[in-house]
């Protein structure tokens, strides 16, 4: 019994439908078809109950194919442990970065990665688009923001404190807010994600919410073109302590009205399937996160975060 034949019968089972499963597994029906005769050949007896309609699984089915997805997730298991004890990391990796983070951080972390492992090869996806996994042909994708789909395999970076930024040019020209409502009469650089423009800004203090809706001249669906703008003194923004913190650091920009606090965020490693989870991304998850604590620990003895 091979066992792509029995790859094919749990998909078939899953879908209840050969079509469906032909579909799932990029093969035709009738290849999918013969699997299942195979596998029901081998076994004699049937695994489902065939109808003009539909398709459900036999009483034999319901007996054996619990035990072979067992069997088919404890040899996955042992072939992913094999290679985890692999010292080496060779292959193709394809990971999805956010246009801020991913260019002015994530870039110089994967070349430290590449140099400590040669025979890796790169194809970065620089968007703070969506990412569909199999549509953008990527592998995993560094990104703000928790997992909203279920069927996402991921592991949490950091905790991401956001913040509202300015130069300290800007600040003496246009003055300091002191509280969310001084706003109102300052620049405000907007972000825009698709046709959503984020101009409704959302602070919090020991007491109580705000909620500020805002205007600006300049706005931008690229988070990198943001910071800039911030880091010219053309404005004030709201942005991921990551994102600011060469600028943060070097005094360039500054945290403003630290007691007010934007929604925090997380950052997180998103592969789109158990099986995509490899080696190599266990290290770059166990990369990112030494770098980002480094980053926040520097934010943080400077007193720039609580």
């Amino acid at each position: 019994m091979q066992l792509e034949d029995l790859q094919v019968v749990l998909t078939v089972a899953e879908f209840r439908s050969i079509t469906a499963a032909a579909t799932a597994l990029d093969m035709h029906t009738a290849t999918a078809s013969a699997a299942v005769k195979r596998v029901e050949a081998t076994l004699g007896a049937e695994l489902f109950v065939r109808t003009t309609r539909r398709l459900r699984l036999s009483s034999a089915g319901e007996r054996y194919l619990p035990e072979c997805e067992k069997a088919m997730q404890m040899l996955e298991r042992a072939k992913q442990n094999m290679r985890d004890d692999q010292d080496d990391i060779d292959g193709e990796i394809r990971i999805a970065l956010s246009s801020d983070l991913g260019r002015n951080l994530v870039a110089p972390w994967l070349d430290e990665f590449m140099a400590t492992n040669p025979k890796v090869t790169l194809r970065s996806h620089i968007s703070d688009s969506n990412i569909d996994f199999y549509r953008d042909s990527v592998d995993m994708a560094l990104r703000y923001g928790s997992p909203s789909d279920s069927s996402m395999y991921g592991f949490k970076i950091c905790d991401v404190p956001r913040l509202l930024c300015a130069t300290p040019d800007y600040l003496k020209e246009y003055g300091t807010p002191d509280q969310p409502n001084d706003l109102l009469s300052h620049n405000a650089l907007l972000y825009q994600l698709q046709d959503t423009l984020q101009d409704t800004w959302k602070f919090s203090d020991e007491k109580q919410d705000y909620k500020i809706k805002l205007k600006g001249n300049r706005a931008s669906n690229d988070g990198d073109l943001v910071r800039r703008w911030c880091a010219s003194g053309s404005g004030l923004a709201i942005k991921s302590c990551l994102d600011m913190a060469p600028d943060l650091l070097s005094g360039t920009v500054i945290n403003v009205m630290p007691e007010y606090k934007p929604t925090s965020t997380e950052l997180w490693l998103i592969c789109p399937s158990r099986q995509s989870i490899t080696p190599s991304v266990r290290q770059l998850r166990d990369l990112f996160r030494e770098k980002t604590e480094s980053i926040l620990n520097q934010l943080s003895s400077k007193g720039i975060l609580d």
